[in-house]
């Protein structure tokens, strides 16, 4: 029941205290005025016994009493200067000084998750920081992102898997919506000569173009120039067999990434677009050194649309003509012909045709065979008193060497006649017939040289060397 009203001065100081009042004797419309503080002893009205015993802040309960942040909630990290896989509720200061760097957002992400980055130095604009996806789309888009500012600040907040990552807040920042204005890649052996990379392929592997770039910005690019070199056919014989051609030689001209110095072969041609995908890459064996047949040719080397042709065999001794290839096989001794290169036929040509074998009495004083093709040259023509030599290679400075690549096979020659040297560019020297120590040699790995042609009647024929495959563009 409700208090009963007591004349003033009823009690004593003091001496009703919590316990002798009831819960809910004393209601609110009982109580006239306002409490003082001085009224309440601190700690007697307990959170759980108020009405509202919390508060809401941004869609979040919060109990009286308890705490919690207002605003971003990011853990500053120190300053970040190389590449690195950022982790959600994380803020990064990123100094670009030294060069370009690429953030990689986190595999998985949920509503909600938080990254803050901040221009360290102010040099965004000059080395860009690009934002790897990892995966996810960036403003909805299925692109990285390029930030190329000075003094850019971001925040971006995962929101799900249509728009991913989103700049919930932004400043100094440009269209975030443009991916990186240079192409990025993984694969092969990677180096780097000032604002270029390059991927040096010698076996089997994958391209993989994580961004495409861009031709606009201004200085911007979408393209890759390339050397692709097929495997060197093997040399003809033994008795007296043909050099082998020269791997099949393709180059683009340099212009998309800094125009270093390339062969003739690569003056007028374009550099290749690329897209972000995979691109496998094929190199190309060199041909197999028979024991008493023609040589066999080499294996095609490949990237993308372009395909270089492996080099033809060198003929065996006896009127064995040389194989066709990227360059032809020299022809074996009398009568028989160099094989035609530049098959099947690009344009600018992949390399050039075999020499031919003695073809003139008295060619058994001599039994000189032709040698192979090469990317630069025809392989010579045997003679009565020499083995033909191989055809020269064509240099390149693509991987910033300046390297000779492709020359074709020596030919073969009797007794202690001259022997066909290989071509410049890795082509193996041919054999002596007959006379020990001067043994065919192979074709040098990764220049696709052809083989030198065997002897007669053990210095058998040598071997084509493998091809290569190097790529090279701008990245900032």
């Amino acid at each position: 029941m409700a208090l009963t009203k007591l004349p003033k001065n009823a009690f004593a100081a003091d001496s009703v205290d919590a316990s002798k009042i009831e819960d809910g004797t004393i209601q609110a419309v009982e109580v006239s005025g306002t409490i003082t503080e001085d009224k309440i002893t601190t700690g007697t009205i307990a959170n759980a016994s108020l009405v509202n015993s919390s508060i809401t802040i941004n869609g979040t309960s919060i109990s009286l009493g308890g705490s919690s942040s207002v605003g971003v909630d990011v853990n500053w990290q120190s300053v970040q200067t190389t590449g690195f896989t950022a982790v959600a509720g994380n803020g990064y200061f990123v100094d670009t000084t030294s060069g370009a760097i690429t953030v990689t957002l986190p595999a998985s992400a949920s509503l909600g998750d938080q990254i803050a980055i901040k221009d360290y130095a102010g040099t965004f604009g000059s080395n860009n920081l690009t934002i790897g996806r990892n995966g996810h789309n960036i403003q909805g888009a299925a692109n990285d992102s390029l930030i190329s500012t000075n003094r850019a600040s971001l925040l971006l907040v995962y929101v799900d898997s249509t728009k991913g990552w989103i700049y919930a807040e932004e400043s100094n920042v440009g269209d975030l919506g443009v991916p990186p204005a240079y192409v990025a890649a993984t694969g092969g052996t990677v180096t780097t000569s000032g604002d270029f990379k390059i991927h040096t392929f010698t076996g089997d592997g994958c391209f993989v173009v994580s961004n495409a770039g861009l031709v606009t910005p201004a200085g911007g690019s979408d393209s890759v120039d390339y050397l692709v070199l097929a495997g060197g056919g093997g040399g003809g014989g033994p008795d007296n067999g043909g050099g082998g051609g020269a791997g099949g030689y393709r180059e683009s001209s340099g212009t998309a990434s800094g125009c270093y110095s390339v062969s003739p072969l690569g003056a007028c041609v374009a550099a290749l677009s690329v897209s972000a995908t995979t691109y496998p890459i094929t190199v190309g064996g060199g041909g197999a050194a028979p024991n008493s047949t023609t040589g066999s040719p080499g294996s095609n080397s490949v990237f993308s649309t372009i395909t270089s042709a492996g080099g033809g065999g060198g003929g065996i001794g006896g009127c064995g003509n040389g194989n066709n290839g990227g360059s032809g096989g020299g022809g074996g001794y009398f009568n028989a012909v160099g094989g035609n290169g530049n098959t099947p036929p690009v344009s600018p040509p992949q390399g050039n045709n075999g020499g031919d074998g003695i073809s003139s009495s008295p060619y058994h004083s001599a039994y000189g065979s032709g040698g192979g093709g090469g990317a630069g040259a025809v392989g010579n023509n045997g003679s009565s008193t020499a083995g033909g030599p191989g055809g020269n290679g064509v240099t390149s400075s693509i991987n910033t060497s300046s390297v000779t690549r492709g020359g074709g096979g020596g030919g073969s020659a009797e007794a202690s006649n001259p022997i066909g040297t290989g071509g410049s560019g890795g082509g193996g020297n041919g054999a002596a017939d007959n006379v020990s120590g001067f043994p065919a040699t192979a074709g040098s790995s990764n220049t696709g040289g052809g083989g030198g042609g065997g002897g007669n009647p053990s210095y058998v024929a040598a071997a084509g060397g493998k091809g290569i495959v190097v790529i090279r563009y701008k990245f900032q």
